[in-house]
């Protein structure tokens, strides 16, 4: 049992992984290449869409992390569920906020600041994924 939840929780986060960082280093950079009502418009729908997704992925994720960590004791794994907690406080506190206000605009109602809100939202979840990838690798490495 403890086999499958091991592959299950790193597949998991593996693709975790995957889709935020195809967010980060080709989706958005694309997005960004549009006009700016193309972009803006683009953005909204995809934050509507991973929003509703990512919150049962992370805490899906974090839970198995967990569940692993408590069956195997393994501080490597202690370890990956503690930068999994951390990168849920991160959504919670910094992410979701700008994701919330920026999945309603339109090009008709959006702030004038819209840009440096997406900028920031951007900064904050290149962060995110570097403390996913490492909680990934922390996983891989305790398969080992």
């Amino acid at each position: 049992m403890l086999d499958a939840l091991q592959v299950v929780t790193t597949v998991l986060v593996g693709l975790m992984v995957g889709v935020e960082s195809a967010v980060a280093f080709v989706m958005n950079p694309v997005l960004g290449s549009l006009p700016e009502d193309a972009e803006q418009q683009a953005r909204s729908k995809g934050g509507r869409m991973l929003g509703a997704l990512m919150p049962f992925w992370y805490v899906g994720s974090l839970a198995l992390a967990a569940a692993w960590a408590v069956a195997a004791g393994n501080a490597l794994v202690v370890t990956s569920a503690g930068l999994l907690v951390l990168s849920v406080v991160m959504s919670l506190l910094l992410l979701v906020p700008i994701n919330n206000r920026g999945k309603r605009w339109t090009p008709e109602t959006r702030p004038a600041d819209w840009k440096e809100q997406l900028s920031r939202w951007d900064r904050y979840h290149c962060v995110r994924v570097a403390v996913i990838v490492a909680a990934f690798a922390l996983l891989v490495t305790a398969l080992v």
